[in-house]
């Protein structure tokens, strides 16, 4: 249970600092709107009077002022130059050649084994 509240927590919050909680909102924005319209009106009609500009509810022009105000909230840190906190000098790493032949003697077990495998082989699922 705390694994599932923990991971729900963090998909919210990816939400929340990603912006897509703006999308959530507006989605439910024309939800609401196209239901309202429905009523009355035919649904093509609905869906024309949802997705006009002209008319926008409430919840959408909460939507757009939250989206034209969180570029401004961003640009102060826009100017800023890149901070180096940790100075270190690299190291050229030379590495030795691999070995490319195999001795006999690499593996004493590998000659030694002559037996048959103590299990038979898995039959198929034919019955």
């Amino acid at each position: 249970m705390l694994r599932r509240l923990a991971s729900l927590s963090l998909l919210f919050a990816w939400f929340c600092a990603s912006g897509a909680l703006l999308d959530v909102a507006q989605g439910v924005a024309w939800a609401r709107m196209f239901a309202g319209y429905a009523r009355t009106e035919s649904v093509t009609a609905a869906a024309r009077d949802t997705f006009d500009p002209g008319r926008p509810c409430a919840l959408c022009r909460a939507v757009s002022q939250a989206r034209d105000a969180a570029p401004r909230a961003l640009a102060p840190n826009a100017g800023l130059e890149k901070v180096i906190l940790i100075c270190q000098e690299t190291v050229e790493y030379v590495g030795t050649p691999a070995r490319r032949t195999w001795s006999a003697a690499a593996s004493p077990a590998a000659a030694g084994r002559v037996e048959d495998v103590p299990l038979p082989p898995p039959r198929g699922l034919v019955g």
